[in-house]
């Protein structure tokens, strides 16, 4: 397996112990399956598009079966320097005064980690008050804006009637500015139209 998480020419002498297996495995069923008739053989069709998310979970599993076999091959490469460290401290005879300071240290370190732990779930307490209260604060601000803007839509303004007047007057007058715009592009044609023709005669 060392070969193998090596990656390198040698894993592929490995892998062909595998695969030829398979390979043969592969061709025994296929000689079994050409002896079946036509309706049993479409039983065993294989659909690739209903299958794209498990490939991409076996590329994504391949990837990271890769990089963990890189990372065991690392751990394995440092055994023997790490071996000959445990042996040495196994070896080395326990004096209670280190064990006792180190345990001291470590209980130390881990009361403080508690402490700041302790600090924090407090300002998200804190933090939480504050956040409900804002949020408190701008509803009720929502809630007069939205009395308020009731207000405003049910209250008419003194000037509307003089501006509905003058809306209706401005759409009549815009009517008859469309039809003589009309009437003057129809009579800018004709007129344009005569002078052709008179040209054309003289001519």
């Amino acid at each position: 397996t060392k070969k193998l998480y090596q990656a390198d020419g040698h894993a592929v002498k490995e892998l062909l112990k595998v695969t030829s297996v398979l390979y043969g495995a592969m061709n025994t069923q296929g000689g079994e399956c050409a002896q079946l008739p036509e309706e049993d053989s479409t039983k065993f069709k294989f659909d690739l598009g209903s299958k794209i998310a498990d490939l991409k979970a076996a590329r994504q599993l391949a990837s990271e079966i890769t990089s963990k076999g890189a990372v065991l091959y690392d751990l394995l490469g440092k055994e023997v320097e790490l071996r000959e460290a445990r042996t040495e401290s196994l070896g080395r005879p326990l004096e209670i005064n280190e064990a006792e300071k180190v345990m001291k240290i470590a209980i130390n370190s881990i009361l403080e980690e508690v402490q700041k732990t302790k600090d924090m779930l407090n300002n998200v307490a804190l933090d939480e008050a504050n956040l409900e209260a804002k949020i408190e604060k701008r509803k009720l601000e929502l809630e007069r804006s939205q009395k308020r803007l009731q207000t405003l839509q049910s209250v008419r303004p003194a000037f509307m009637d003089e501006y509905e007047k003058i809306e209706e007057q401005l759409q009549r007058q815009y009517s008859t500015y469309l039809e003589k715009f009309r009437n003057l592009t129809y009579m800018e044609q004709l007129l344009d139209d005569h002078r052709r023709t008179e040209q054309e005669m003289f001519e």
